[in-house]
Order: structure tokens, then sequence, then C-alpha cells
């Protein structure tokens, strides 16, 4: 494996423990805040009431998205992105999705070359169906910090 391979999996890898430390696993389908089937560490894409998942297909699941979130904040911005800032945006960007990340103030900024201030843009993003989550404080607070090193 070259060096490059070794740092993109050691990104994807913290990206991955970030977005299972906020997100929480559940082996069930529930509906979260806004009353959207999830499971395992948050996926939706499909999800129906009822449905099950191992932790090895939730761990699949979760490490599937969160390629998915670092190509899309990698693909984003001109340049390469400090590790912090891709592992933090990666998590936002799987929490919030594609779209709301594209049309974000925190989007323009980067692509302005202003990291620390769109890193500073996080802790604007902690409502959930129009409510101000307390999960959601706490966790972009701690993507800001990583964002920030």
């Amino acid at each position: 494996m070259d060096l490059k391979s070794k740092v993109v999996g050691g990104v994807v890898a913290a990206a991955v423990a970030l977005v299972a430390t906020w997100e929480g696993r559940s082996l069930v389908a529930y509906l979260d805040p806004v009353g959207i089937p999830t499971i395992c560490d948050g996926y939706t894409h499909g999800v129906k009431m009822g449905d099950t998942a191992t932790p090895e297909k939730c761990d699949e699941l979760t490490s599937e998205e969160v390629k998915k979130a670092l190509a899309v904040v990698d693909e984003s911005v001109p340049r390469q992105l400090p590790d912090g800032a891709r592992v933090a945006l990666a998590s936002f960007v799987y929490n919030v999705g594609a779209g709301a990340y594209s049309g974000s103030t925190l989007l323009r900024k980067l692509r302005a070359g202003d990291i620390v201030g769109a890193c500073r843009e996080l802790p604007r993003w902690v409502y959930a169906g129009g409510r101000k989550l307390r999960g959601l404080v706490r966790r972009r607070n701690a993507e800001m910090k990583i964002c920030l090193q």
C-alpha cells in the first residue's frame, strides 16, 4: 500500500469513528428526529420500518457512506484540505447530506480558501425539523474543533 492510500485510509477510519461516536447504532430501524426511517449509524437510504441489520452490515454501510461523504468534500474544493477538516466535513456531509452541503455558506467559504471561516460555520447546523437538538450542538462543536486542528 502506498503512502497516499494509507493517508486516505486513515482519514476514512477517523471519519468513521467520528460518525459512529455521534450517530449511535441501532440494528433495528427507527424514526430519526425528523421522522426518517434510519438504521445502523444513521443510514437512511431505502430503509423501512421493521428492517434489521447485523453489526457487520452496519460497519459496511457506514464505511461506504463515509467514503461517499469524503468524496463529496474532496471534489467540492479545488485544493486538498487538511486531514482534520476532511474528517470533520465528511462527518458533517454524512449527517446533513450532500445537497445541504452543496448550497451552504460553509462550502462558499471553503471554496474561497477560508478554511477557518468554513469550520466556524459548523455550529450553525444544529436544527432538525425546526428544533435545536442538544446532540447536534455537541456534535457540531466537536466537528468544529477537529476541523480547526
